[in-house]
């Protein structure tokens, strides 16, 4: 425990002092974590030494994926989906079930999984994280539209996700009705406590009875989080649920409370994300890494280069966006921290393919992190690039709206503003 305490400190001072220069290059505190784990892990230097099975995977696995969820719930407001949902829609709508179904079949036909173990892999494997394409996303350069649309995707995809990988997992675990019945419960039994905590919590504040100081106000959104992860635990209902349906209670009728808890919020999560990437690092070893096999990387390497930009590609047709948007959001689905945790519960399941599994999974997040992280500068630049038309391209067409109709030249600052700020205009 002392030397994870400590490796997970110094790499997050030297993660700190680069970051500045991490923001403009292809280095990224994502991959350093998980690099740093895997060489102080057990294959390596064996500095840390950890196990699939202990407690501290678990445990920490477990309150950084309530933390994820959470703040990425916060994203999914009301407010936030009605503004500009139609591109949003589109990915989650059409996308998110096409790329679960194309990595279905590569992993049914490359590898040789059968079919629930093929769904429950492709589950794990659908949700993105922005995290990993921080310059795309964080680049006001980029059009506002493409990076609302991957930040409303990638914090709404994991919890909607997530019932399909508990469901396909309990099936591939051989559950009967019953047991069926009782994930049922538990699915619904969180969402009941993730909408009803926090809607009673803000319903509190706004009587004669109560106000928050802005020193505690912060911290309000805190004490939601901690009593919806200690009545989900007390009740078993589904955690994972509970903190995404919380997120997006919050978000929906506490706009002033997830203002104040944002910044906080992200870094706390932020932090546990780090931590559970490090410790995932350790777990892996060259030797884990080869019994990947042939099969396997090549599973993991299609997983990234056809499975979403197919499923994007044909979820966005006639979308409006232009080549360089479309081409962009094809290739940034980054398989995040969401889709480390999934790995490690269907490791923990004792399913008899669960070891096969966190093998496939494990070899697609570290291409991924490796990929994703550090070409996210390089298409980030190529928007700015793009500002500068050469005139040998012939004449520059007006930037499309949202609807995909081009901009009348009348319009007015004001108006085009307004649109960017939403996420709708180029």
């Amino acid at each position: 425990m002392t030397e994870l305490l400590t490796a997970f400190a110094a790499l997050l001072l030297l993660a700190v002092l680069l970051s500045s220069l991490a923001n403009r290059t292809i280095l990224s505190t994502a991959a350093l974590f998980l690099v740093g784990g895997f060489l102080l892990g057990d294959g390596v230097t064996g500095v840390v030494s950890l196990r699939p099975g202990d407690s501290i995977v678990a445990t920490l696995a477990e309150l950084a994926l309530f933390a994820v969820l959470f703040t990425d719930g916060m994203h999914a407001g009301w407010q936030d989906l009605r503004s500009a949902w139609r591109l949003p829609g589109r990915a989650l709508g059409w996308g998110l079930p096409l790329t679960l179904a194309v990595t279905a079949v590569l992993a049914h036909f490359v590898v040789g999984l059968g079919w629930v173990e093929s769904l429950l892999i492709a589950a794990v494997l659908t949700p993105t994280d922005p995290v990993f394409a921080a310059a795309l996303v964080g680049n006001e350069r980029v059009p506002p539209r493409l990076r609302h649309l991957l930040n409303v995707e990638s914090g709404v995809n994991d919890g909607l996700v997530l019932p399909f990988v508990v469901l396909f997992l309990a099936i591939a675990q051989g559950s009967d009705d019953l047991h069926l019945g009782e994930l049922g419960s538990e699915l619904a039994l969180g969402l009941v406590i993730g909408v009803a905590v926090p809607w009673a919590a803000i319903m509190l504040e706004r009587t004669r009875l109560f106000a928050i100081s802005a020193k505690y106000e912060p911290l309000n959104a805190v004490a939601i989080g901690l009593l919806v992860l200690a009545l989900g635990k007390a009740t078993h209902g589904n955690l994972f649920l509970a903190a995404f349906a919380a997120g997006v209670t919050v978000a929906t009728i506490g706009e002033r409370h997830r203002q104040a808890f944002e910044e906080f919020g992200e870094l706390v999560a932020e932090l546990l994300k780090l931590a559970a990437l490090l410790v995932f690092g350790a777990l892996l070893s060259p030797a884990f890494l080869g019994d990947v096999g042939l099969a396997g990387w090549a599973f993991a390497v299609l997983a990234l280069v056809v499975a979403r930009p197919v499923a994007i590609w044909v979820s966005f047709l006639r979308s409006g966006l232009t080549g360089r948007e479309q081409a962009a959001v094809m290739w940034f689905g980054p398989k995040g921290f969401a889709s480390v945790v999934y790995g490690l519960l269907v490791l923990e399941s004792g399913i008899t393919a669960a070891d096969e599994i966190f093998h496939l999974v494990a070899a697609t997040i570290v291409l991924s992190i490796l990929a994703h992280s550090s070409t996210d500068i390089v298409v980030a630049r190529g928007f700015d690039e793009a500002r500068e038309i050469p005139a040998w391209h012939g004449p520059r067409k007006e930037p499309l709206a949202a609807d995909g109709a081009r901009r009348a030249p009348g319009d007015d600052a004001a108006a085009a503003s307004k649109r960017e700020e939403h996420g709708e205009g180029g």
